[in-house]
């Protein structure tokens, strides 16, 4: 009997879902809207398999709607925050992700959210655009040197370490702060949250969005800032507190601040204030937005989805989801 796979998305980057379909019978959800819980629900009634993005929702409401044949949840997304873990494993389901392939190319987003931001060039854009340029002075659009700063790295996975390698041209001196990966490559120094904070001229977040750091990054530690100092998060919005961030933007408590992540996506007009701030650069969730890495990720999404369908092991299984059966 074919197996059945369901794609939350009905169209996706690159060769991946036609050439899924064509050793699965493939079930497609919305070419473009984000589906609701329970048109998945209904959509993954008896799917062996199911790729997912990494901002839709795997609970176990889905998984048990699928039905015991269910045997993978596969993410186009180096992010997992939006899966239920623990009741995939109860139920034996393996849960993989696209780790690697999307590190180099949004390392290279986070260096053009570092010299936007520190440079103010998203408000010089806006005037030029709105035809308010109309004389020439020194003062207009003072921002702040990226050459020769000291950059901190909180969290120093593939992307916080692809970062760090692209400092070296800025002569940039890079901290890091990871508890689960030591800076061995001897690009970074490793230092304590606090210190980190305390000493970077630039902060970039690279950690997944868990209980631990759910708003890791809010009043306290803005506070704990150099005034001087630019905030970037292109890891998950929830792991820095909006309101915290937009308040000491406008009370000039850090200098600058670059977001290509919220903590609601699509963003909502609850942080509308927030995306009109002068001082901070924000994107639509673009960190991996290039037609090669999107489409090596669907790619790899149905990699994983093959080996475990066909009996063997997952490229890239998530760590520690080990599931309960096989």
């Amino acid at each position: 009997m074919e197996k059945r796979v369901l794609s939350t998305r009905g169209q996706l980057p690159g060769p991946g879902l036609d050439r899924l379909a064509a050793q699965v019978g493939l079930i497609r959800g919305p070419a473009e809207a984000r589906p609701t819980a329970a048109a998945l629900q209904a959509l993954a009634t008896g799917v062996s398999g199911i790729l997912c993005l990494g901002n839709d929702l795997v609970d176990a409401a889905l998984l048990d709607a699928a039905g015991s044949q269910l045997r993978i949840v596969s993410l186009a997304s180096a992010g997992f925050d939006g899966v239920d873990r623990a009741a995939a494993a109860e139920r034996g389901v393996v849960v993989t992700h696209t780790p690697g392939v999307l590190a180099e190319t949004t390392a290279d987003l986070v260096w053009s959210l570092i010299l936007m931001a520190r440079r103010r060039l998203g408000a010089a854009r806006d005037q030029l655009h709105a035809g308010a340029w109309t004389t020439f002075h020194l003062h207009d659009h003072l921002g702040l040197d990226v050459h020769g700063t000291k950059l901190g790295l909180v969290g120093y996975g593939q992307i916080g370490r692809a970062v760090a390698r692209r400092a070296a041209g800025f002569g940039v001196h890079v901290l890091c702060h990871d508890p689960y990966s030591a800076p061995d490559d001897g690009l970074a120094e490793p230092a304590d949250l606090e210190t980190l904070l305390a000493q970077s001229d630039i902060v970039s977040l690279h950690v997944p969005l868990t209980a631990t750091t759910h708003n890791l990054i809010g009043a306290t530690e803005l506070r704990a800032m150099k005034p001087a100092a630019t905030l970037v998060n292109t890891s998950r919005g929830g792991v820095v507190d909006e309101k915290a961030l937009l308040a000491a933007l406008r009370a000039g408590t850090i200098h600058s601040a670059g977001l290509d992540v919220f903590e609601q996506e699509p963003r909502g007009a609850d942080v509308a204030d927030l995306v009109a701030e002068a001082r901070l650069v924000a994107l639509p969730h673009v960190g991996s937005a290039t037609e090669a890495t999107r489409s090596a990720m669907v790619n790899l999404a149905v990699d994983n989805l093959l080996a475990v369908l066909a009996g063997k092991p997952a490229h890239t299984p998530l760590p520690g989801t080990t599931p309960a059966t096989q």
